[in-house]
């Protein structure tokens, strides 16, 4: 299977040297990549700005800001059988990015915001018959906003985790996540490992397209 991955955060630029930004690891993104890989699927990771090294058998593609995640992603959408979009990608970015760096005594008081591209938003009409995956994550519940997510971003599964949970937060090692599958129960995992994590989505993942083949192919 041809699976593509998007992990890290982005960073949008306020003058070349200051940008808005997350605390993004990456760390479940490259999990999930390298859970695929291991398996012997043929992955490509899409990633923002992270201190990881790339996983065995990944083909890593780096960008920086919102615009170039969504273009390096749409470039290879068709390629793709399964699309797991682990990034967290900025939501805002500044209306105009200075050329040259902002003294501090030019720098104004209020930054003038815009929205940033929802990558799967943009992608939906382009989905087919491809596996989604979405995260949420959030501080307290997150099931109400996956769930959101889930309907309107047309996902065949969200992992929703909240951040603010010892163990579970962006730069942690562990995860403890709830899968939401569309039209299916919530699957609630205990702590665990992001690696761990990640096999379950893998696992989750495959069984669906094994599925989705079977089906076409009765009919």
């Amino acid at each position: 299977m041809h699976v593509l991955v998007t992990a890290g955060p982005t960073r949008e630029p306020i003058d070349p040297v200051r940008f808005i930004s997350n605390r993004s690891s990456g760390k479940m993104g490259y999990a999930v990549a390298a859970a695929f890989a291991a398996r012997g699927h043929e992955v490509v990771l899409v990633s923002g700005p992270v201190a990881l090294a790339a996983p065995a058998g990944v083909s890593r593609v780096q960008v920086q800001t919102a615009d170039e995640m969504l273009a390096a992603v749409s470039a290879r959408l068709e390629w793709c059988g399964a699309l797991v979009m682990a990034a967290a990608v900025a939501d805002w970015r500044p209306r105009r990015a200075a050329a040259a760096k902002l003294k501090k005594a030019a720098m104004p008081v209020a930054l003038e915001l815009e929205a940033a591209p929802d990558i799967l938003r943009a992608l939906a009409e382009r989905k087919g018959g491809r596996v989604f995956v979405g995260f949420a994550a959030e501080t307290g519940d997150p099931l109400p906003e996956a769930r959101r997510k889930l309907r309107e971003k047309k996902l065949d599964l969200i992992v929703a985790n909240d951040v603010s949970r010892a163990g579970s937060g962006f730069e942690a090692d562990t995860n403890k996540v709830t899968l939401l599958p569309a039209g299916g129960a919530p699957i609630d995992l205990p702590l665990m490992s992001k690696r761990g994590v990640a096999e379950r989505i893998a696992e989750w993942v495959l069984d669906r397209a094994a599925g989705a083949s079977a089906a076409a192919a009765e009919t």
